[in-house]
């Protein structure tokens, strides 16, 4: 079984996966070719891909049953003590000096002047 995964890619991909895959949902591929037609389905999406990024499932022997395969995505398979774990970076904590301030608290000058009238 295969299975891939295409998110922001261009239409004419799409349709050249459907020749050997059926799209069970926008941008979701699954079937069971060959290897050696994998392989080449691969090549293809890596190639024509654009600014897109898809991700390759499928089945093997290995302890998981599966492998997969990823490209352009910001999570990246590792291999950790013979199985295979998705990485995903931290999430980068917001610099003081880059950061927006934040919003004071309380009622702004308009909305008293708003709620209560101009007097205030």
């Amino acid at each position: 079984m295969t299975v891939i995964v295409l998110t922001n890619c261009p239409v004419g991909l799409r349709g050249f996966l459907t020749r050997w895959l059926l799209e069970i949902s926008a941008g979701v591929f699954v079937g069971n070719p060959s290897a050696r037609i994998r392989e080449a389905l691969w090549t293809e999406v890596q190639q024509y891909a654009g600014q897109g990024r898809a991700l390759l499932a499928h089945t093997t022997n290995n302890e998981q049953g599966f492998t997969f395969l990823t490209h352009d995505h910001a999570w990246h398979p590792i291999d950790h003590e013979g199985v295979t774990l998705i990485h995903r970076p931290a999430p980068k904590p917001p610099s003081e000096s880059n950061g927006p301030t934040p919003t004071p608290s309380g009622w702004s000058k308009a909305a008293k002047r708003r709620r209560f009238g101009r007097g205030q």
